[in-house]
């Protein structure tokens, strides 16, 4: 009873005006601390920005293991913002590790996929469930680049055909030029250099399959960017399916993920069926 009164205090502090709490503090304030094993700091890297946090079944072992990026222009961001993330999974069975990596202004493109990269390799060699990579919004992207274009897995060793499983992307921008955004020019180089930077660029028949995730009310990542992506990767003779959900913004995807929201829309359940379906896939595309 005292852990439900502490955490409900903590939500209600949030929604005093002016405070200084986000989306992340309250939602996080709502899951629960128990249910789960985690490990946090793990070092797969030199960077302080080289870290991640692993969720875990608390008492079998784990069916899956999830590689989760989040979103944030590349600018912004931080593992433990996700708990929330990590408690959906890890108490359905999945392992889940969330993973920082650098951001700009101390790194542009392509430094925060190389790091992503890293991340998967440190855990692939530790791990041997099936293994899976989900993103939100830049954090899709740096998923989706890592399953199309083989050479950032291709320089920790890996084959993202034979490495992953499956990728999931939540309101990811797989196609966004031409750039507005000051930042963004920065972050992707010269304007001759960008197409090289976008996932729709990379489809191919050999990829991990692709489940992308929008919401039909997205006013910042336009659900176009999943719709279009499915459609070339199929026609590349790939496996990649768009889902849309009705009246669902950029953030309130994730933000499904957590227990106060989690009847917004059945994204949980979509994304723990899609591990589950490609797990125990009895023929791989490699």
């Amino acid at each position: 009873m005292q852990k439900i009164l502490t955490r409900l205090s903590a939500a209600l502090a949030c929604l005093v005006p002016l405070a200084a709490c986000s989306g992340a503090d309250l939602v996080n304030a709502l899951t629960p601390e128990e249910g789960y094993r985690l490990e946090q700091g793990l070092a797969y890297g030199p960077d302080p920005r080289h870290r991640l946090d692993l969720y875990l079944p608390e008492d079998k072992a784990p069916q899956a293991l999830v590689v989760f990026f989040y979103g944030g222009s590349w600018e912004d961001g931080a593992r433990g913002d996700y708990r929330f993330v990590g408690e959906a999974f890890a108490t359905r069975g999945i392992a889940l590790a969330v993973a920082d990596y650098r951001l700009y202004p101390q790194v542009v493109y392509p430094a925060f996929l190389e790091d992503s990269a890293a991340a998967v390799a440190w855990l692939r060699a530790r791990h041997e469930e099936p293994l899976f990579l989900l993103g939100h919004s830049a954090g899709a992207y740096n998923a989706v680049m890592l399953a199309l274009d083989g050479r950032w897995l291709g320089g920790e060793g890996l084959d993202p055909c034979a490495a992953l499983a499956g990728v999931v992307g939540l309101a990811g921008p797989y196609d966004f030029l031409p750039l507005k955004d000051r930042d963004l020019k920065v972050i992707f180089g010269p304007e001759d250099e960008r197409p090289a930077t976008q996932p729709v660029n990379y489809v191919n028949p050999e990829a991990p399959p692709l489940l992308l995730l929008s919401g039909d009310a997205d006013g910042i990542v336009s659900p176009r960017n999943s719709r279009v992506l499915a459609e070339r990767q199929r026609a590349a003779g790939g496996a990649a399916e768009a889902r849309f959900y009705d009246g669902l913004g950029h953030i309130r995807i994730v933000g499904a993920l957590s227990r106060p929201l989690r009847g917004s829309a059945p994204v949980l359940d979509d994304i723990v069926s899609f591990v589950e379906t490609q797990r125990s896939a009895a023929t791989s595309s490699c």
